[in-house]
C-alpha cells in the first residue's frame, strides 16, 4: 500500500512546543487501534514561537499523520473533534491526502537512536539504517547556525556544533539530533520518507520532509 500524508486543518490558540507525545495520547485516546500500527506517524505541528515553550497556531498549522492508504479510514473520524495537548486545546477540521513527493535532499528536525546521544555514533548508526534500507544517500548533521529554534523539540543545554533536541516522553528526556539526507535517488527518496530513521516514530521523531533551500 502506499504511504501518505493525511492533513488536518486545525483551530486552535497555541501548543506546547514539545507536543509529541501529547499529541499522540489524545489522539489514541480517540482512535484506539492507532496504537496497533508502528508504522504510522505524527508530524510536528508547527507554528509560530509564542514564548513559554509554545507555539502559536497559525493559519498554515496542520495535523499531519503519515500513514499506509489503507489506514486513513481508521483517523478520519478525529475530524471535526477536539484534542487535548498538555494544557491547550486544537480542533480538527476536514482532511485531505497529500502524496509523498520525491526529493533529492530530505530533513527530519528530530531523529532519535536509542543508545546514540554523541554526533559521530549517532551518524554512523543512522548511516547502517540507510545501508539495511538499501539506501545510498548521504546521511548528515545539521549545524546550529543552519536551522532557527526548533518547531518541535527544544535545544539541550549542551554546547555543541550539531544541532541537538529533545523530546520529553513520559518523565524521560530523549534526545536525538536534526538530520539531512542527501543525494537520493527518487525511489530512496520515498522509501526514506516511508519508514523513517530511528524510534519514536509516533511521536514526531524521524519524519522526513524534502528540504526547502
Amino acid at each position: 500500500m502506499p504511504v501518505v500524508d493525511l492533513q488536518f486543518r486545525i483551530v486552535g490558540t497555541v501548543v506546547p512546543a514539545d507536543h509529541g507525545y501529547h499529541l499522540f495520547s489524545a489522539i489514541s485516546e480517540l482512535i484506539p487501534g492507532l496504537h496497533n500500527h508502528a508504522e504510522a506517524g505524527l508530524h510536528p505541528i508547527s507554528g509560530r514561537l509564542a514564548g513559554n515553550r509554545c507555539l502559536a497556531i497559525t493559519e498554515e498549522s496542520l495535523l499531519t499523520i503519515r500513514l499506509p492508504s489503507s489506514l486513513v479510514a481508521l483517523v478520519l473520524p478525529l475530524a471535526g473533534k477536539t484534542l487535548r495537548i498538555g494544557e491547550h486545546e486544537i480542533q480538527v477540521g476536514v482532511p485531505r491526502t497529500r502524496a509523498l513527493v520525491p526529493s533529492a535532499r530530505l530533513y527530519s528536525r528530530l531523529v532519535v537512536i536509542k543508545g546514540f546521544m554523541e554526533p559521530e555514533p549517532f551518524l554512523e548508526a543512522a548511516r547502517r539504517q540507510l545501508q539495511d534500507m538499501a539506501i545510498k544517500g548521504k546521511p548528515c548533521l545539521i549545524e546550529q547556525p543552519q536551522i532557527a529554534e526548533a518547531n518541535y523539540g527544544r535545544q539541550t543545554g549542551t554546547r555543541s556544533r550539531y544541532l541537538r533536541r529533545t523530546i520529553k516522553i513520559h518523565d524521560k528526556e530523549v534526545v536525538g539530533f536534526a538530520l539531512r539526507v542527501e543525494e537520493l535517488t527518487g525511489e530512496e527518496s520515498i522509501r526514506l520518507q516511508e519508514n523513517g530513521i530511528g524510534g519514536r516514530r509516533r511521536f514526531g521523531c524521524g519524519i522526513f520532509l524534502p528540504e526547502r533551500r
